[in-house]
């Protein structure tokens, strides 16, 4: 049997804060790295000149450690498709040495997760953001892809640092960030690159979380009360809250908390949101510190997807097609009012405050409670 390695095995961590937000400091560091030696390794068309990214507004504000890693980042940026900023990754050696710094896109998904884009597609047919791994399911006689996007999700130790880098300037349109750091794939193609699967597909030979087996299941389709877990793996709401942090959205009605839980056997965990409108569960994460260059934890925790809803989800009707079709992302029979802020979006928490987990964590008194006019 392989020996898994020290950074496989579980260790619970405190949130991480920024190292610095001292703009002409962290500049200073970034600049010295690059003289020393260090390379900037993007893969995207800036691979050709790499230099173009030396500069406004792509040049890093703030700057973070996490597991053995420096991450510069940019301020706030956007273009007509997304919100993100753009990360400088580097990988500190024994030695203290960062042989490279490869070039990354962050953004925040509609469940306030922070996550590391693998691809784009930028095409005259498509225009859609890589989302990670793919996993494969039945439906019918049919094998399906789809894209694990909780593949893509930056670590929960740093959620709050990310949220905070994010707000140190105003956001600014850049239209360019986005193709000059990650690939152009062809329409169509899900799959992300070698240089997200294969750091992954070496540590899951060594480990899985559980066997790789899901760690929780709904006994009945469509009922969120039957949702169990393998026992061990349930959210420990008692007595395993590491570290809340706050953040705001205009989504949720202002303030929200992000409190991340420790399982019951410690090793995993789970990131909770909570908003004066709504409170849901965001999906496990490994507790191993090993990454990918995309930030990204190697470790998968497999779990239904049904569970992860987050306050509001995709319910719209699709007019592209003839005829029409309903799209959504919410359990059948579950989906309540649109949003007022995305009417793409519809309101699901006449699901998720069914699902067990929620009405505990309601329970402990640890929702935010909602706006009194």
């Amino acid at each position: 049997m392989k020996k898994s390695r020290p950074d496989l095995d579980p260790l619970v961590q405190g949130d991480l804060a920024l190292v610095d937000t001292d703009t002409r400091a962290v500049r200073r560091r970034f600049r010295a790295l690059l003289e020393a030696g260090t390379r900037l390794a993007p893969v995207g068309l800036a691979s050709e000149d790499p230099e173009v990214l030396l500069d406004e507004p792509t040049l890093p504000r703030t700057e973070l450690e996490v597991f053995g890693h420096r991450v510069f980042l940019s301020g706030p940026l956007f273009d007509p498709h997304l919100g993100f900023m753009v990360a400088y990754i580097g990988a500190v050696s024994a030695r203290g040495r960062i042989a490279r710094l490869v070039p990354r896109i962050f953004y925040k998904d509609i469940s306030l997760v922070w996550r590391a884009a693998t691809h784009v597609i930028h095409q005259p047919e498509e225009d859609w953001v890589g989302k990670g791994a793919v996993r494969w399911r039945r439906e019918g006689d049919e094998l399906v892809a789809s894209s694990a996007e909780e593949t893509t999700d930056l670590p929960y130790e740093i959620q709050g640092a990310l949220d905070d880098a994010s707000r140190v300037t105003r956001p600014r349109a850049d239209d360019s960030a986005a193709l000059l750091v990650l690939r152009n794939a062809p329409a169509g193609r899900l799959a992300p690159y070698a240089d997200f699967t294969g750091a992954r597909d070496r540590d899951q030979a060594l480990r899985k979380i559980h066997r790789g087996r899901p760690i929780a299941r709904f006994r009945e389709q469509g009922v969120p009360e039957s949702l169990e877990f393998v026992p061990g793996f349930e959210p420990d709401l008692a007595g395993g809250v590491i570290a809340r942090v706050s953040a705001n959205s205009n989504l949720y009605g202002g303030e929200i908390a992000k409190v991340r839980v420790v399982s019951r056997n410690r090793q995993i965990q789970y990131q909770f949101i909570t908003s004066p409108t709504h409170t849901w569960v965001n999906p496990p994460q490994a507790l191993s510190t090993a990454l990918t260059s995309y930030c990204t934890r190697t470790l998968d925790v497999l779990a239904p997807e049904e569970l992860f809803v987050p306050g509001y989800e995709y319910h719209f009707m699709d007019h592209s097609t003839d005829p029409p079709s309903q799209h959504s992302q919410i359990p059948a029979g579950y989906a309540g009012s649109p949003s007022t802020e995305d009417p793409m979006r519809a309101d699901a928490s006449a699901w998720i405050e069914r699902l067990p987990p929620i009405g505990e964590f309601r329970r402990r008194g640890l929702a935010v409670s909602p706006s009194v006019d």
